[in-house]
């Protein structure tokens, strides 16, 4: 399919079942609402220890109906994949099992990036500067207190505080970079768990990879990107107008059904 076709498909797709809409937004709700009582709830249990068991449990009921709905939008991808015209059902068990996979795939592209930026901040002396900043300032403010001297930095900490610029500079940059390149290498993960159903493939990184290059690379950019363009102007309009902010209760999901089938049907052309 070409872009204009996947994403004039993907948008009309999800008010194909309104029900199964309704009934995700209904479950959202629920989910949040446990996570706002658990938040509440625990807070209390400064006062109340109980209610520090009472809020743990809310927020794991919370987590769960999250990796239902979370395997549920995996199956909108299938569906996608599949050219499947037909909205899918919830399958309750099978949604929980694959929105846990889902959580265990955006973890894994979540550390990998995370991890290379540490390094980077450690090969780039982040912590070593900010440390001789850090202990300049304490001893700097010590003297002023104790009316020794007014506040001067040395030329050493002028010099850590030079280089600590360069050094998150280059680290913003690289962090950039890398959390939009596994972003879509995360993309590619979940049309390969919908695909296949395998944990094993949504974790293999180099294939990921190579699916961007089997579709096109710039097929990819270009659809995710119309994707992302769509929503955010259409949440801005959503929350310029006052009155019409209530309406992102459903129309958020709606948003998030179109995204998730747009990449499905970006999948298809390889599957």
């Amino acid at each position: 399919m070409d872009v204009i076709e996947i994403i004039k498909d993907a948008f009309v797709f999800p008010s194909k079942d309104i029900k199964v809409l309704v009934i995700y937004v209904l479950l959202s709700i629920l989910a949040g609402a446990f996570s706002f009582i658990g938040t509440f709830v625990y807070i209390l249990g400064f006062i109340t220890p109980e209610c520090f068991m009472w809020g743990g449990i809310a927020f794991i009921v919370s987590m769960l109906i999250g990796w239902v709905l979370a395997g549920y939008l995996i199956s909108i991808i299938k569906s996608g994949i599949e050219l499947d015209d037909e909205v899918p059902g919830f399958e309750w068990w099978e949604n929980f099992i694959t929105g846990f996979n889902n959580f265990i795939v955006t973890i894994v592209y979540f550390i990998i990036p995370a991890f290379i930026v540490v390094v980077v901040g450690y090969l780039t002396n982040i912590y070593g500067n900010f440390m001789i900043i850090a202990n300049e300032v304490m001893s700097q403010a010590q003297n002023v207190y104790m009316g020794n001297s007014t506040f001067i930095l040395s030329e050493a900490a002028s010099q850590a505080i030079a280089n600590l610029m360069i050094s998150l500079s280059i680290t913003i940059m690289v962090a950039l970079v890398l959390f939009v390149i596994f972003s879509f290498l995360q993309t590619m993960a979940q049309a390969r768990l919908a695909n296949t159903g395998s944990l094993g493939e949504a974790l293999n990184v180099v294939e990921a990879a190579k699916d961007i290059r089997r579709i096109g690379v710039g097929k990819v950019i270009v659809v995710i990107l119309l994707i992302i363009i769509i929503i955010a102007v259409i949440e801005m309009i959503l929350s310029s107008v006052p009155f019409l902010a209530i309406l992102s209760i459903i129309i958020s999901p709606y948003l998030l059904f179109f995204a998730q089938r747009a990449v499905g049907l970006l999948y298809s052309d390889i599957a």
